[in-house]
Formats: C-alpha cells, structure tokens, sequence
C-alpha cells in the first residue's frame, strides 16, 4: 500500500450542491475556484457542511490576507486595506485562480489524508490514542459499542468502512463536534471536553451561492473593527502539535481557529477504505472572552455586580431561531457574533459594499449532547431579513421586532395557562399540557413571523402599521387554537370541576373550574397583550 495517497487538491471529495439541485463530489481547489457554480455545501449532515466550510474559509483568510486580488504581496496595514480587499473580491464575483493556485501549488504536500509525517488534519502519534471504529467516525450512524442503531442508514460492509472522500469529510467534523467518550491516555491530565465547533452556538452567514456564502463569512476585520494577526493554519506548522489535551493561548488569527484541532486523530485504511481512526484529545483554550471565535453567539456569563465575561451560549433545539432575534442581532444585547457584525460593517452607507436593501440570511447548526455528553440529536435553523435592519439607524425597528418576540412568549404562556385550565376542568391532572400546547402556538406562528420579519423594509418608517399587522395576525393564530382546545374539550369540562383551595383553613373555599371560564380569561389575557384595533 502507498505511503503517500489522496491529495485533497486534486481529488474529489467536497460535496457541492449545483443549481439544478444535483449532488457533486469535487476536490478543494474546485471548490473555491468554482464557488460561484454552486448552490451550497451538500455534506451528508449540517455538522459536517460547518466544519467543510471553515476549512475552505481557513485557506481564503490565509492567502488574501497575504496577497492583493492580482495575486501580489500586499498584507493589510490599516483597516481600510481589508475592506478594500473584501470589496475587490465582491466585484469580482469569483474567487481569483492565480492567487489560490499559487498557494495551494506551494503547500500541496500538506493535503495528501494519508502521509508518514504530515497527514492532513491528523497526527501520527494519535496511534496510541482510542481505537475508534469506521461506524463511529461516520456521524450519520451516531453510535456507539453500547447503543447500536435500530435502523441504521448503513449495514454491513459499507457500516465497517468508508471511502477516502467519506473519511476526509468525517475527519473534519468529528475534530470539531466529538464527544467526550474518549478516555485520556497520559496521567493527570485536564478533563476531555466536545470539540471546539460543538461548545458553539454556531452562526454563519448565507448568500444565493457558495462563493456568497464563503465571502459573507470572511470576516477580514475582527469584530469588523481591527484587523488581525497574520494567519497560521495548520497545515502551515513545520511540526503538528501531537501532544495528548494541550492548552494553549486563544488563538489571535482566523486561520489557526478555524484549523484548531480539537482532537488528534490518524485514520486507519485496508485495501483502499478507511475501517477505523485512532483519537486522543487535542488543543483547547478558555472559553471566556475568546473573541477571536466569529462564528458563535455569546452570554454573559458574569456574576451580578461583576464585570462581563462572555462564553459561547449553545442554541436551543426546542427554540426556533427568530426567537433568538434579540441575543443575537440587536446592538444592545451584549457581544454579537462576528459574523453578524462583519454584515452590519459591509452594508454601512460610508462604505456602500454590501446593499442595504438586500435579503440577508443566516444559519445555526448544534449538536444536541445527551447525559455524559455523548451527541443524541444534531439540528440547524436559518434566518432571512433585510441588511439594513442591522444598520444603527434601525434600532426602532429592532425596538419593534423585540417587542413582538416578547409579545410572543407571553401569547404562549397564555395559551398554556388556558391549556392547564382546561385539563383541570375535565378533572385532568396532566401537568405537562401547557407545554405541549406553547409548542404547539409557535409551531402556528413560526412561518408567519419569519414571513413578517422578510417583509420589514428598514428604509421605510412605518413602525406602526407593520406592528399593527403582525398583532392581528398573531391574536387570531392565539385565538383559533384556544377556540379548537376549547371544542375539543368536550362536556366534562363544560360542566366543571371544583378545586379546594385554601384547604385546612379557615377560608377553605372552592373554584369552579370550566372551559367557557377558562376561554373567557384567556381572551381577556390575549387582548391585554394584543389590544383588539381595526384590521
């Protein structure tokens, strides 16, 4: 068997999704060069598309941090040079040859996923790691030596191995999403904790293809305000980092984050498939402040009275994404996320790069972690809105869309309270109804509010007439699903059921509880938080 096997410059293995909506197998170079030929990441799971993405992002910051759009030296000496640059390679409209060529021609030896010394992404002295089992490296198994699948989407030899392209893809996502099932080697050292990419509440931003994609996430300014330190990836390293949970400084540069190897793994092959890979845990830092994380929305961690410390704040799986509007958008909720601010810094009327009227659309994947951290569910949620909403001058419109989430969650707990009346006049003593049914309130609304939001023009002013627009909307969504509760409630509840309260003193009383009682606190309650005007 060859030492030296599988360039990932040359060979097809990044999964692309072309417009007319066929699934395509091509190599790195091909992918950067032809960005602009297709839709999006096609990974066999969002998890894997995010920790695609990064790498290809990595090599973008690398060379054009270093290199003008003609491809000559010219790093960045001011903040100006890197909006400069961003905005030459947004009239393009592609990613230059010549410049990514170059480069890549120049570390080409760094990228074959099998080599004595410098595999791509691994480590040779992983060997001594955890064997890991192909089935345990291919995420959409999610399975571990304990817990087998009932219905795998992959059975017998093609569960055991894995192709070159399948592997190289997997490598990626298991060093930014694993669990911590592995057990240290060495003696007294830190605990393992998940992969970088899953203690995130991973945001990036969307365009209408990759290369848009690629470009909104290249945030050449920190914070859009200062520019970075010169990029390392880590391919770049003469000698890769082998030693077993390593800590080390936050990273100051984007390509070294993006490239954090999380884990050191070294993949096993047989016969041409991959059958098993080898892990220990690799780099990590402090979570708190690392602002050089772009790509993560954050929560003050801080104790009252103390000074702010930020950590990454994982999103919610039971939340759809709107809802978190206010934590991760609006300029007074704290540390935004770098790419969020990278768009708000594009789309300033001083710089006119990125237009204010356009739609732009952002994207959450995470990883549910089950009891001792081990991966139960992975799940991603996007976002659509003008660009102009992000911009300073917006901050009424922000003011209303916050208000309307608030008026959300409180048109929820309305009809869970109605919900819990209802069971109670039936003599129902479920006390998990008012639950089920809140979910079931945002389900109804989900559609219409991002709808809404889409339809917000940040250029105009009509404050009033929007907001007025979406309160008829969601009262009569509250409304029709307390009115069916109420129908289907049938004549147990119609008829009542007596609570004591007070029981043991003496005002010892009853309350009748019934389902046109309930109804009609409810409606009081909705109108409160949606004042009934002319439609």
């Amino acid at each position: 068997m060859k030492e030296i096997e599988f360039n990932l410059l040359t060979e097809p293995w990044v999964r692309v999704r072309r417009p007319d909506n066929t699934v395509q197998e091509v190599s790195l170079t091909d992918a950067l060069l032809h960005a602009q030929d297709y839709v999006d990441l096609a990974g066999e799971m969002p998890t894997q598309d995010a920790a695609m993405l990064r790498l290809l992002l990595a090599v973008l910051f690398t060379v054009f941090s270093r290199v003008s759009v003609e491809g000559e030296p010219e790093p960045f000496e001011e903040e100006d040079d890197a909006l400069a640059r961003w905005g030459d390679l947004w009239q393009l409209g592609h990613f230059p040859e010549q410049p990514l060529r170059d480069y890549l021609e120049q570390w080409k030896d760094r990228f074959w996923l099998f080599h004595p010394t410098h595999p791509f992404w691994q480590v040779p002295g992983a060997e001594i790691g955890t064997a890991c089992s192909a089935a345990m490296l291919n995420g959409e198994m999610i399975e571990s030596k304990n817990k087998l699948r009932l219905f795998p989407l992959y059975a017998g030899q093609s569960k055991e191995q894995l192709s070159y392209p399948q592997a190289a893809r997997w490598l990626l996502s298991v060093n930014g999403f694993d669990d911590t099932s592995l057990k240290p080697k060495g003696k007294n050292l830190p605990s393992i904790s998940v992969g970088w990419l899953g203690s995130l509440g991973y945001i990036q931003a969307l365009g209408n293809n990759l290369y848009e994609t690629l470009m909104l996430n290249l945030t050449l300014l920190k914070d859009g305000q200062e520019y970075w330190s010169e990029n390392r990836p880590c391919w770049e390293l003469e000698t890769p980092r082998s030693a077993e949970r390593t800590k080390i400084p936050c990273p100051d540069d984007p390509a070294q984050l993006l490239t954090l190897q999380s884990r050191r793994l070294l993949l096993h092959r047989t016969e041409g498939m991959v059958d098993g890979y080898f892990a220990l845990g690799g780099d990590f830092f402090s979570k708190e402040n690392a602002f050089a994380e772009q790509m993560t929305v954050w929560r003050n961690a801080a104790k009252k009275n103390e000074p702010a410390v930020f950590v990454p704040c994982r999103h919610d799986p039971a939340r759809q994404f709107w809802r978190e509007f206010p934590a991760v958008f609006c300029r007074d909720s704290g540390h935004r996320p770098g790419v969020v601010r990278w768009a708000e810094k594009l789309q300033e009327q001083r710089l006119g790069i990125l237009d204010s009227r356009r739609k732009v659309h952002f994207r959450i994947v995470g990883v549910l972690y089950a009891t001792q951290n081990h991966i139960e569910d992975i799940f991603s949620d996007s976002l659509t809105f003008q660009a102009g909403l992000l911009d300073e001058l917006s901050c009424k419109w922000q003011e209303r869309i916050v208000r309307e989430i608030n008026n959300c969650e409180k048109a929820a707990q309305c009809v869970g309270y109605l919900a819990q009346d209802i069971a109670i006049a039936a003599g129902n003593k479920n006390e998990n109804v008012g639950g089920s049914v809140r979910a079931q309130f945002y389900f109804a609304v989900d559609q219409p509010f991002r709808q809404w939001l889409q339809k917000i023009n940040a250029n105009q002013k009509n404050y009033d007439e929007m907001e007025l627009c979406w309160q008829v909307q969601a009262r009569s969504i509250a409304k029709k699903l307390g009115e069916q509760m109420v129908m289907e409630a049938g004549n147990a509840a119609l008829k009542g059921h007596r609570i004591v309260v007070d029981k043991g003193k003496k005002t010892e009383r009853t309350i009748l509880y019934t389902s046109p009682k309930a109804y009609n606190i409810f409606r009081a309650k909705l109108w409160e938080i949606y004042p009934k005007t002319e439609s």
